[in-house]
């Protein structure tokens, strides 16, 4: 006789504690069963087989395992195609229901409307609940019901309907004797996945009130420790973000910004989902880039000449993370000085970054290109030396990564400032005069 079992399939939301879908889960069901599915669709585009984000995901699992075990339950973890695991669980158990927070990423929408259609046919209702934004898809707009395609607007509006929304918890604790009774499952090992241990070493899921605090006046500067570094934790929801905006509100309007910023790059990619292969302001898609590949792995290198830029992609390549600041100067350095496809560097980006996000991602390199919304107008070249001088006065960020960088050998500059700036603009200006 199968059992019978509710399930919640845990993806971006690797916690326990303030976790929407498994709060309704067992507040409604006596018998839920955590699931995780080490999608393959995913991990086979994955060409770094030490890829850092799939240890801190296993790790992640260990550790929820680890406290479900102590309820007298368990994780039940997967590994393949989500529609081929979830027939297979079909035919294991039976199943009351599924419960799941939603995803917005064209990906996973397709995904969860397979399974949806797959569950249905087999009599079993899958309940989907919002968790990783505070706001989702059409609950901030205009008046009118459009889109914001501005970010200052799309803002206030954000605040104002924080100012009278009641931030939900979703607790847990007081239901873990809802969990499906079980003895452990077999995990896989990171070898059995296909992949190798990374040594790259994560930042802790902690939140530092004091820099938050003071975040406005250290978050520019990268020879400092003054960004949370939480990013990765909002990726893969090992952090809930109702818990940082509410320590925002508290704290730093500033710091507040940057997470209305994520949310505000969510809605665009919900409303604009073309964005993820072509430029939000269409015209731009005309942009001749000289797409020069021998300039292109200077760049990924960290071999342009540009120390500032230089000591970005270094950091990037060594620890999956690179500072805000330095993310717009390496990507504004590609796209104008380089003339180079904004689609490359994303690529690269999310090839690389611990706390990578799709919307984000596209939206951080379309705002540099000056091809996305609310971009910075395609005249405004950022300097690098002037970056540096700025930004890195003293050099610490760029002794750290490019400690050559005042010596004979250090690299030459890959291109002149000055004419980098007049091609770029000669070439996006054609492009946007010949508008027909």
């Amino acid at each position: 006789m199968k059992k019978k079992i509710t399930i919640h399939w845990f993806r971006r939301d690797l916690r326990l504690d303030d976790n929407a879908a498994l709060h309704h889960a067992l507040m409604e069901h006596d018998n839920v069963l955590g699931l995780f599915i080490f999608d393959t669709e995913i991990l086979d585009l994955l060409e770094e087989k030490n890829d850092a984000r799939v240890t801190f995901i296993l790790n992640c699992i260990n550790q929820l395992n680890n406290t479900l075990i102590q309820y007298g339950s368990a994780l039940l973890v997967k590994h393949g195609k989500p529609v081929e695991v979830w027939k297979t669980l079909i035919a294991e158990f039976d199943i009351e229901a599924v419960y799941i927070n939603h995803d917005y990423e064209p990906y996973a929408i397709q995904r969860d409307e397979n399974i949806k259609q797959l569950l249905s046919s087999n009599g079993v209702a899958l309940h989907s609940y919002k968790d990783q934004v505070i706001f989702e898809k059409g609950e901030v707009v205009k008046d009118d019901g459009t889109p914001y395609t501005i970010f200052t607007p799309y803002s206030r509006k954000w605040k104002e309907r924080l100012n009278t929304t009641l931030l939900p918890a979703y607790p847990v604790k007081k239901y873990t004797r809802h969990f499906f009774q079980t003895e452990p499952y077999d995990i896989p090992s990171l070898e059995e996945l296909g992949f190798m241990p990374s040594d790259i070493k994560m930042p802790a899921a902690e939140i530092d009130e004091k820099l938050i605090s003071n975040y406005h006046n250290t978050r520019d500067y990268p020879g400092i420790p003054g960004t949370s570094r939480l990013g990765v934790h909002l990726r893969f929801g090992t952090i809930s973000i109702r818990t940082l905006v509410a320590t925002a509100m508290q704290h730093n309007e500033k710091y507040l910004n940057e997470l209305i910023w994520r949310e505000f790059y969510q809605a665009i990619l919900w409303f604009f989902p073309f964005v993820v292969t072509r430029s939000f302001k269409k015209e731009y898609d005309r942009i001749e880039w000289r797409n020069n590949e021998k300039e292109f792995e200077a760049w990924c290198a960290g071999k342009t000449g540009y120390p500032i830029v230089d000591a970005g992609m270094r950091e990037l390549n060594a620890t999956g993370y690179m500072h805000n600041r330095v993310r717009m100067i390496v990507a504004s350095f590609l796209t104008k000085h380089l003339l180079i496809d904004w689609r490359w560097g994303e690529a690269w980006f999310a090839k690389k970054l611990l706390d990578y996000e799709l919307a984000s991602n596209n939206g951080g390199w379309q705002w540099a290109a000056g091809t996305g919304v609310d971009a910075a107008p395609y005249f405004r070249i950022f300097n690098p030396t002037a970056q540096a001088k700025k930004f890195d006065p003293q050099g610490i960020y760029i002794r750290r990564w490019v400690p050559e960088f005042e010596e004979l050998r250090y690299t030459p500059t890959i291109v002149d400032h000055a004419f980098a700036r007049e091609r770029a603009l000669r070439t996006y200006k054609s492009t946007l005069s010949n508008r027909s």
